[in-house]
């Protein structure tokens, strides 16, 4: 029970667990905003729905009530078109809002430790020099 006690306060294990509880109150914005905003703006050109897109590829199809094709085959490519634009909403606001300022924040990191490594470097030579005049005779 320790070892697991220690993994479970491990930082990166709560640190995932937050995460994954933040993305999923995210998921469920962006499924609000692809139903309340994208759906109706598709409606403009068709069905307001996206899911209710769909092709018979071997007809004629048939749909009972409860959703289920009891002939022919039926393609239901809106709900995929759907999960394919909340990916790509999802995707575009992780890179903006997480990748970019790290990726920037990470640059910034190293250009501090590239200069701390370049004033270190001086140091030693400077030290070094004065290590070496001292050593000299005196003229």
């Amino acid at each position: 029970m320790k070892g697991f006690k220690e993994f479970l306060l491990r930082g990166n294990v709560v640190e995932l667990a937050v995460a994954v509880v933040i993305g999923a109150a995210f998921t469920t914005i962006v499924n609000a905003f692809v139903k309340g905003v994208i759906n109706p703006i598709v409606g403009v050109f068709g069905s307001k729905d996206l899911a209710s897109y769909s092709s018979c590829l071997k007809g004629p199809c048939e749909v009972s009530t409860t959703g289920e094709v009891t002939s022919g085959i039926l393609i239901l490519w809106g709900s995929v078109l759907s999960a394919a634009l909340q990916f790509l909403i999802i995707a575009a606001v992780v890179y903006f809002v997480l990748i970019v300022p790290m990726n920037r924040l990470a640059a910034h990191r190293k250009s501090d430790a590239e200069k701390a490594l370049e004033a270190e470097a001086k140091e030693v030579q400077l030290l070094t020099e004065i290590r070496d005049a001292l050593a000299s005779p005196l003229r």
